[in-house]
């Protein structure tokens, strides 16, 4: 009878379970192997409750607890899915340890793995940063119902360097380009080529909303104002311009779902007369494996869907477009960046857009095209090495 007021009872398995209730708190734990083991686990709890009650202690947390109060409460985040994908690489080497024991040393093991996975630095940064910034929020802006904050104080979290790890940028050339459209589904060469007319990101394009949608019948053309939670930065809300192949774009996907532009469906093989079986969807990122699979078909290599829209900066460049144009279109950070879109600022983006819809014949590469190219060039002009035979006595 002692053993059940306690809050331990026997489980399963012989083993031993612990449910207690304490001052609307609950603790509840199973497994242990015996009735003192659980015993000296409820004691210890008990004890750490008091400690938070009767004297304001902090309580102890672990990362993992701390990563849930933030995706919880950070819902309406645009990156929160990519987030979620950060973070999920990163719980199994510090989700169970307490906030304060977070830091360079308990994370090294985690880049040493993402290093030997391959991965860049930028992309390992990418996951510190979401880490560190769950540390911060912890430390300052998290309290708990004694008005303590969740950790003490943040560690100081150390970033990879990135000189001399940062991919250069691979914009397109417009035989490239013609290579690769033709290797990708329907609709992501549309999205693709939706892209390489306006310069928007691939979040922006998978993110588009017919109710952003601007009609401008002087241009014969839409603009889409895209609400600020959706650009990075959040500072304002900016605009998507499209010129006349945008546009037709545009209009060849329009009526096929209620609320995104850009959707997908599973279509049929056979039976083509009949209805297809899967409504339209929302395409979540571009980056997938049918991205993979039509560069590689294309031959460009780790062509990443970042690089049209660098492709895009290259080729208004070329075609002589002013750089306080470019930065208005391709949405860069600027002092003399208008507050409100005018007419006459619209009319100047679309004009610098057509400029870029067809092939002029201009011959331009990147810097990073033409190290390739020579790389290319020497491995093939280089004879392969062949092996000789060990001559026999």
């Amino acid at each position: 009878m002692g053993q059940q007021t306690s809050g331990i009872y026997p489980d399963k398995d012989d083993t031993w379970q612990v449910d207690k209730w304490w001052r609307k708190t609950r603790l509840r734990q199973r497994g242990f192997l015996s009735f003192e083991e659980a015993d000296r686990w409820l004691i210890r709890e008990l004890e750490k409750l008091r400690l938070v009650v009767m004297h304001g202690a902090r309580p102890d947390r672990t990362f993992s607890e701390a990563a849930a109060h933030y995706l919880l409460t950070h819902q309406d985040k645009v990156s929160l899915e990519t987030e979620i994908h950060m973070l999920n690489s990163v719980m199994p080497t510090i989700g169970e340890l307490l906030l304060p024991h977070v830091h360079d040393g308990s994370l090294a093991p985690y880049i040493a793995k993402r290093q030997a996975e391959g991965r860049a630095n930028k992309t390992i940064n990418l996951a510190l940063g979401v880490v560190r910034r769950i540390l911060n929020l912890a430390a300052t802006s998290w309290r708990d119902e004694n008005s303590i904050t969740w950790l003490q104080q943040a560690p100081h979290l150390t970033l990879l360097p990135l000189v001399g790890h940062q991919r250069e940028p691979q914009p397109i050339s417009w035989a490239q380009q013609r290579k690769l459209l033709p290797k990708l589904p329907d609709h992501l060469a549309r999205m693709a080529l939706f892209v390489l007319n306006t310069g928007v990101r691939d979040d922006v394009a998978c993110s588009l909303r017919w109710e952003w949608e601007i009609k401008v019948p002087e241009l014969g053309i839409s603009i889409f104002e895209v609400p600020k939670e959706h650009v990075k930065g959040r500072r304002r809300s900016r605009v998507v311009v499209c010129n006349s192949v945008a546009q037709s774009i545009i209009d060849s996907v329009r009526g096929q779902h209620a609320e995104c532009v850009f959707v997908y469906r599973r279509e049929r093989v056979k039976n083509l007369s009949e209805a297809p079986v899967m409504p339209y969807r929302p395409i979540q990122t571009m980056n997938n494996t049918a991205w993979q699979n039509g560069r590689k078909a294309a031959k460009l290599g780790d062509l990443h869907v970042h690089d049209l829209r660098h492709t895009v900066g290259m080729r208004l460049r070329e075609a002589g477009v002013a750089e306080g144009t470019i930065s208005d279109l391709l949405w860069h950070s600027s002092k003399t960046m208008t507050q409100h879109y005018s007419v006459a600022q619209i009319v100047e983006l679309h004009q610098a857009l057509e400029k870029i819809k067809d092939d002029t014949g201009r011959w331009n590469k990147s810097l990073a095209t033409l190290k390739k190219e020579q790389l290319e060039r020497e491995q093939k002009a280089t004879p392969p090495k062949v092996p000789q035979q060990k001559k026999t006595a």
